[in-house]
């Protein structure tokens, strides 16, 4: 069936080709939506070349405790690379027919540079190519886009928004495309869920054609995108049985991925590699620890305000999801910069619960003492400032360090104390 073109993708990754294009492809399958997507590689060197010459088509499979799911995806019509071709680049400007665009550029990718120039073939940043392709967009006086950014940042849209702005005062684009920018374009702010395993570089997957870009992934997967009410009109991706979510407010469904998947993580890795545990699978086999992150979990829940049955129901999916036997996730690289991390993840929680029950978590402040102790007697990677804070201060002191929490935790040292030694 003839496709038409109506999503550019910034990213030829294995997460976008594991996530939004898997996706499309079951709408595809399942609606009329009819869609095909254009790959953009923002960065010089990339895989476009080898996704280009087995005609754009890779395999993707699913695998999980669920079992395993085979799909060959076809969704991808063409790739352009603007570094080799950049009028072939701009010509995307000129196609009425493209509505949508997406992207995953890596957290730093959503980023304004006063070095970039209008007159570049490309612009270095992702926001700088994006305005030049808008620019050519509004000067053929065509409508704009509805962006769905997929990088792991905060308002990713407002913040994408906010550098083509800033591109438009440095080059002097003028108040006309500014106000364009406002009018014609949808900016959404995204949030994304989804393990994306990538290449299955040892393994030997027997398929029905040499596949240099055969990709992996979880089961589990979520899109929440604060949008506006007909989007599925435009992109049925709710009619396909996907978990995707169109909300007012991402609040909620960033709260309970942070506190509850990577809080659990936060929790736990320390504890785990103290006792010699190597990956995020063996804490689940391993008594002592699997009974550590229940309870942890449960405390992180109670300290939430939001639907408890819906947040039990996500734990469970998490734990799913830690037991995935085809993911090798290794403490020791879960471990990075774990001060930060366990002030983002878990503190909101136990501060949150000891405000709801007037006494703090018994579970989340032993993964507090094995923190650190991880510090002072394991193999921590953080900042140099940060490690030394921790191996060298009593707990009395690092708890009422206010440049390591944003507060005095002090009142905390009893307990912490306690499982620090133990």
């Amino acid at each position: 069936m003839e496709r038409k073109e109506k999503i550019i993708q910034f990213g030829e990754g294995g997460f976008l080709r594991g996530f939004v294009d898997w996706m499309v492809q079951i709408a595809n399958e399942r609606t009329d939506f009819n869609g095909s997507v254009v790959v953009v590689q923002p960065i010089k060197d990339g895989l476009c070349d080898t996704l280009t010459k087995q005609g754009c088509v890779y395999t993707h499979l699913c695998r999980g405790k669920e079992g395993v799911d085979i799909k060959k995806i076809d969704v991808i019509s063409r790739c352009v690379k603007p570094y080799d071709d950049f009028d072939g680049y701009m010509a995307l400007a000129e196609n009425k027919e493209f509505r949508f665009i997406v992207s995953n550029t890596t957290e730093a990718g959503i980023a304004f540079s006063e070095n970039d120039k209008k007159e570049q073939r490309p612009a270095a940043t992702f926001p700088g190519k994006l305005t030049q392709l808008l620019f050519r967009r509004y000067e053929l006086g065509l409508d704009g886009f509805v962006f769905l950014p997929c990088e792991l940042i905060d308002k990713n849209g407002e913040n994408l928004k906010k550098c083509i702005l800033q591109y438009s005062k440095l080059w002097n684009l003028g108040c006309g495309f500014e106000k364009w920018i406002e009018e014609k374009n949808i900016f959404t702010n995204t949030l994304v869920d989804r393990i994306n395993t990538g290449y299955p570089r040892d393994e030997k997957i027997e398929l029905d054609f040499d596949d240099k870009m055969v990709n992996t992934s979880e089961y589990f997967h979520l899109w929440a995108i604060e949008g506006y009410m007909g989007l599925f009109d435009e992109l049925p991706l709710d009619r396909c049985g996907l978990n995707v979510v169109l909300t007012d407010c991402l609040d909620k469904y960033r709260t309970i991925k942070v506190r509850i998947l990577n809080g659990s993580h936060t929790s736990m890795i320390p504890y785990a590699l103290l006792e010699g545990v190597k990956t995020v699978g063996e804490c689940l086999q391993n008594e002592k620890l699997s009974a550590h992150l229940a309870s942890c979990q449960r405390e992180i829940i109670a300290s939430l305000d939001s639907d408890r049955a819906e947040n039990e129901k996500y734990a469970e999916q998490v734990m799913v999801r830690f037991s995935n036997p085809y993911i090798h996730h290794l403490c020791q690289s879960i471990a990075l910069n774990s001060v930060s991390k366990f002030k983002v993840r878990v503190l909101p929680s136990i501060l949150d619960y000891e405000r709801k029950f007037g006494n703090p978590p018994r579970a989340l402040l032993l993964s507090f003492g094995k923190l650190i102790r991880f510090y002072k007697h394991g193999t921590p990677n953080d900042s140099e400032e940060a490690m030394q804070r921790l191996k060298n201060g009593t707990v009395e002191e690092i708890l009422s360090d206010v440049t390591l929490w944003g507060q005095d935790l002090s009142r905390f040292a009893k307990e912490v104390e306690e499982y620090a030694n133990s």
